[in-house]
């Protein structure tokens, strides 16, 4: 599944392709480029539970976070997230490229992949995958676009 969104989030959105296409088109499309049925309906459901994460209502965390909040997190969360994941989260928190409602966001998208572990580059791309579909975060957007794609060479000083 995470692999499907992937796809989708390379050739949908950095391309600029137009990103409304039919439910039944974009799934062919993704058949034809030899994905599973049964994982691009968990894919595709997937990005309809991020888009649903918006709604104050399905969502109980959101907007009822204290702004300066500190995440203990729980035996599964430790489980599916490693320590350089959970740091990164704190990290992107502290330089304010994420509040706490878009960590909660994350670590909800996060435990909804098919993934018994996550890597640091997977969590990368999730926080970017929310960041994009989060209205009012253009300017956190391209920044964790740019810890993803900035690689930089050689010595900093």
């Amino acid at each position: 599944m995470f692999d499907i969104l992937m796809y989708l989030f390379e050739n949908y959105i950095h391309s600029e392709s137009a990103i409304f296409v039919e439910e039944n088109e974009l799934t062919e499309e993704l058949k034809r480029a030899g994905f599973h049925s049964s994982e691009i309906y968990k894919a595709l459901d997937w990005l309809e539970q991020l888009a649903d994460l918006q709604k104050s209502d399905e969502c109980p965390y959101l907007n009822r976070s204290p702004l300066h909040s500190i995440r203990i997190f729980t035996d599964s969360e430790c489980d599916k997230l490693d320590i350089n994941c959970r740091g990164f989260l704190m990290f992107l928190e502290q330089v304010s490229l994420i509040n706490c409602t878009t960590r909660e966001m994350v670590i909800d998208r996060v435990f909804d992949l098919d993934k018994k572990d996550i890597s640091l580059d997977d969590l990368k791309w999730v926080v970017l995958m929310v960041l994009f579909n989060v209205p009012g975060q253009e300017g956190a957007y391209a920044q964790m676009e740019d810890l993803i794609f900035d690689e930089r060479n050689g010595q900093v000083h």
